[in-house]
């Protein structure tokens, strides 16, 4: 199941998607209290870089499936909206980045 959702752009973009997504809430709920609240910024240090790079590679992705699949301007605006809210990749996930039947 899991090496079929990386047989397609579209399966990696999901993938990618939840863990930029996942790292986004981690950033926000956990490492920026403890920076901030319990003054140990290490966390934000690594989590940080985590989703930096995974919220690049999320924007390439995008870009990609948008040009592969021909999506609407609006749509793959929407996809990258999605990724500077909170849980806005899950919802992305659930009604854009589903294959048509």
């Amino acid at each position: 199941m899991f090496a079929r959702m990386f047989s397609s752009s579209l399966g990696r973009l999901r993938v990618v998607g939840f863990l930029e997504g996942l790292s986004f809430l981690v950033l926000l709920g956990i490492a920026m209290p403890l920076k901030y609240v319990f003054g140990q910024p290490e966390a934000v240090r690594h989590v940080g870089m985590a989703h930096g790079l995974l919220f690049v590679l999320y924007v390439l992705l995008v870009i990609g499936a948008a040009v592969e699949y021909r999506w609407s301007l609006r749509k793959a605006a929407l996809a990258f909206v999605a990724s500077l809210v909170p849980l806005g990749t899950f919802w992305a996930d659930k009604k854009l980045f589903r294959e048509e039947k």
